[in-house]
Order: structure tokens, then sequence, then C-alpha cells
């Protein structure tokens, strides 16, 4: 069963997902306070997190910055507003995904089980070589000369992603479909933000060429 957090004030919220979510296989637990939220995810291990934007004391944004700094478990944001600028500040500071508010359940289920299938699938096949770089798909991590570089599941699923199809030019629309598997709220700025994160994690913005017009494609020479 996989563990999840969410961090969100409202209480009643966390109650009706907690029952919901077993149906599914998956055990919600709440914190209400962000900074109790992080010191907890520094003490424990979580699968995945849910992250309000609208919190008390410091906002989602500011939350996910000081998360990142220390864990790369994969974070789905809620936005009350819904606002394009919204995702696009949580994408730069490496959420995974996001959702507007007010949400049906049902689709914050799979938006968590497509981010849990994304990780199972980048687990099949060899460790692929790529320079002094070594994308491991088993173990989901990706080293340069043998240290770690930390990844989100999102910048690992698009390196993985535009590897596995180094021949082709990919669509901002492929890219989106095949990381999120839903045909919805596609947003081509979230996908030049992400292709941003991971070219800078790279420190090979060279290595991710940008087809004007059509897309991106991944070139190892």
């Amino acid at each position: 069963m996989h563990k999840i957090l969410i961090i969100d004030d409202d209480e009643r919220l966390a109650e009706a997902l907690q029952q919901y979510f077993t149906r599914f296989d998956l055990a919600l637990e709440a914190e209400t306070r962000p900074l109790e939220a992080i010191e907890r995810i520094r003490r424990d291990s979580f699968d995945l997190l849910i992250l309000d934007v609208m919190l008390p004391g410091i906002d989602g944004f500011e939350t996910c910055r000081r998360i990142r700094q220390f864990s790369d478990v994969p974070i789905v944001m809620l936005t009350a507003r819904g606002e394009v600028m919204d995702r696009v500040v949580g994408l730069e500071l490496g959420a995974d995904d996001y959702l507007p508010k007010p949400f049906e359940p049902r689709e914050l289920v799979a938006r968590i089980q497509n981010i849990f299938r994304r990780s199972r699938q980048s687990g099949d096949g060899e460790a692929v070589e790529i320079g002094e770089f070594l994308l491991d798909r088993k173990k989901k991590v990706l080293t340069r000369s043998g240290q770690p570089l930390p990844l989100t599941a999102a910048e690992f699923g698009l390196l993985d992603l535009l590897v596995s199809n180094r021949d082709r030019v990919l669509s901002r629309d492929d890219i989106m479909l095949a990381l999120r598997g839903v045909d919805a709220d596609i947003y081509s700025r979230a996908i030049d933000v992400l292709v941003s994160r991971l070219r800078h994690k790279l420190e090979r913005p060279e290595i991710i060429r940008t087809v004007r017009g059509h897309g991106y494609q991944f070139v190892d020479r």
C-alpha cells in the first residue's frame, strides 16, 4: 500500500479523501501546518505528497521549495485558482503534477496512479549509458561519473522518454500525454519548464535540442 501525505489546512477534505483513498489501496495521512509537515517528511518516508498552495504560515510554493532541498518525493500541488501561472511556478519549484480546486477525487487518484505507473515503467529494461551519465531504469536513478543526480519523478520520466525516443522529435503534447497519461490540461509552458529544469540539473543544455515549432529531441553526440 502506497503511503501518501496531504498538506492542507482543510481538515474536512483530508478526512473525506482518507476514506475514498482506501478503495484504491492508498493510505492517506494528513498535516494542516506546513512547517510541521516538513519536519514530518524529514523523519518519515512517504511515496507521494499532496500539497495545497494556500496554507497558513508559509504557502505551498515555499513549502515545495523547502521539501525539494532534501527530498525528491513526488508532489501533486492543489491550486485554488487554477491559474496557469500558479501551475508554472509549482513546476519550476519541482512539483510533478498539479490539480485545480475544486476537483473530483477520482481525478486526483488517477493523477497519483499515473505517477506511480510512470515509476514502475521506468524500472523496466537495462541501464543506459549517456556519455558520463548512467540512466538506471530499474533503480530510477541518474548518475554522473558515479555520483547520483537528484531528479524528481517527472524529470526522470522526461529524460527516460527522450532517451527512449532519441530518433524522434517529441511535441509538447506527446510529452505531456506520455508523462501524465491523460488528455487534459495540456500546457506547453509546463513542458518548457520541465525541460528547463532537467537541462539545468544535467548542466548540459545541448543534450536536449529544441526543434522550433515542433518540440524536443534528445541528442547524445
